[in-house]
């Protein structure tokens, strides 16, 4: 009887066992058919731009990475443009010529690394764009601190302001050595006067790794201040998953499988479609800051990272909030650090429309023990909903104090933002792309607000819906100028 009773265990086990695997083989079998059923990859998906910078191309300064940049555009004149022919007049694909949205036509193409220079500069300002983004993004703070008597570098971070192809195989170690060449060629332009740098999501990873680097060598160039937007300390972890669905594709010869997104480019400054290996790069990057920051302040070596002032919305839905508090700032000591956070939206308009307030043990920090960074919260007058009002104020805790100092802001929430976004925070309203000020007919994607039934559009409503363009933008600007001690101009 022991024997029948084992026997038939073994044989439920193996059963069970057996169904498992077919279970995983079906749903991996959906999983793939369905990410296969998206709309079919372009040239922009699949071309090899082979003039793309990497760490072992054999640049040594920035003006050879100029130069290869220039033969990168070339090369992607001749195997995109010039494939896709000239648009229609109702085109908006940013890869054909002739469209509303080609970057080509626009003076200065600012996909393109830049520099601002000035005759006797007061400082030199180095600023590093996001992931899918382009230099672009930072034009805004570049022509403001420029104005204010810095030379500028907009870096175009490898991978980016081409063909969405290029984020297919770029990894952060080519990016990161792209920001060492800038900064060795701002110090060079400068002489000795103060290094700063501005990070936007991706870029703020590679900001802060670069202030890492400085800290154990001498050789490079240091960072007197830094200035981050929505940075990328922390990201979900099915990142790390992420990747494995593009070396299945690779095994199985399927390309649609290395994109987690196959969308339509109809943006200038910014890719719409999105390789997974781009998310693994951001999810290696931030393990990577992680670990060192960890370790430093352990040793208590972050005593000279560069005094740092970030702005953050509540409410991101790209990286971490939250991460930037626990793996950045709780870890560096006191030196003039500040985290700015922008609460949500509490009108009474809105709040009966918002989900549960994950971000609440954000905000609750303010009310806790005190650390050795200044932290400012940005909220609405009333949070209990009681009036509406949507005046905002300023909640400012400085470094190792209880005391919670409360201002007046003299600023407003819009009646019919609920919240900013990871992607608003560098963009004032009067953007021309990212704005509030045009209309659908011109493609001003800040307010691009097409309506109709579902499925029916192939731009993502997700995309309509989220805040592109940043409403506190002159108070921003205000902080920012006064971190680098540049006037406002």
């Amino acid at each position: 009887m022991h024997k029948i009773a084992k026997h038939s265990f073994n044989i439920a086990r193996r059963a069970i066992g057996y169904g498992l695997i077919g279970s995983v083989i079906a749903l991996l079998s959906v999983g793939i058919y369905t990410l296969e059923k998206r709309p079919d990859l372009s040239v922009w998906h699949t071309v090899d731009l082979d003039e793309e910078f990497t760490r072992d191309s054999d640049v040594t300064d920035f003006a050879g990475y100029l130069k290869l940049e220039d033969r990168l555009f070339q090369q992607l004149e001749q195997e995109v443009y010039q494939k896709t022919g000239k648009a229609n007049d109702d085109s908006i694909n940013r890869f054909q010529h002739g469209s509303a949205t080609d970057p080509t036509a626009m003076a200065p193409n600012w996909n393109r690394s830049f520099t601002l220079d000035t005759e006797n500069p007061t400082a030199g300002v180095l600023l590093l764009h996001g992931l899918t983004d382009s230099p672009y993004s930072l034009r805004s703070y570049a022509e403001s601190f420029h104005a204010s008597g810095a030379s500028v570098i907009g870096l175009r971070i490898p991978g980016h302001g081409t063909t969405p192809s290029g984020l297919v195989k770029v990894s952060w170690l080519d990016m990161a050595a792209a920001v060492r060449l800038a900064a060795e060629h701002l110090r060079a332009t400068v002489g000795d006067k103060p290094i700063y740098v501005v990070g936007y999501s991706n870029g703020g990873a590679l900001a802060v790794h670069y202030c890492l680097e400085t800290l154990h060598d001498p050789t490079l160039p240091k960072v007197d201040k830094l200035i981050l937007f929505s940075p990328e300390i922390g990201i979900t972890p099915t990142a790390a998953m992420a990747v494995w669905q593009g070396r299945l594709g690779h095994w199985l010869g399927l390309e649609k499988l290395a994109w987690t997104s196959i969308n339509l480019e109809y943006d200038p400054y910014k890719y719409n479609s999105f390789a997974v290996n781009a998310g693994h790069q951001a999810y290696l990057i931030t393990k990577e800051i992680e670990g060192r920051l960890a370790k430093m302040s352990e040793q208590k070596q972050l005593a000279d990272f560069p005094p740092t002032l970030a702005f953050q919305s509540a409410v991101d839905a790209t990286v971490s909030a939250p991460d930037l508090v626990t793996r950045l700032f709780d870890k560096l000591p006191q030196r003039g650090h500040e985290l700015v956070i922008f609460d949500r939206n509490h009108g009474k308009r809105i709040k009966n429309v918002l989900a549960p307030n994950a971000v609440k043990a954000l905000t609750e920090r303010l009310k806790g023990a005190s650390q050795s960074f200044t932290l400012t919260i940005l909220s609405n007058r009333d949070t209990e909903n009681t009036t509406g009002s949507g005046e905002v104020l300023i909640h400012r805790r400085p470094a190792n104090q209880n005391e919670i100092e409360t201002l007046d802001s003299e600023i407003s929430w819009p009646s019919d933002i609920f919240s900013l976004s990871h992607i608003a925070l560098p963009f004032p309203p009067s953007d021309p792309i990212y704005g509030n000020g045009g209309s659908a007919n011109n493609m001003t994607l800040g307010n691009l607000a097409l309506r109709g039934e579902k499925g029916a559009i192939l731009i993502s409503p997700n995309e309509m819906l989220r805040q592109h363009w940043n409403p506190f933008f002159p108070w921003v600007q205000n902080c920012a100028h006064a971190h680098f001690e540049l006037p406002t101009p």
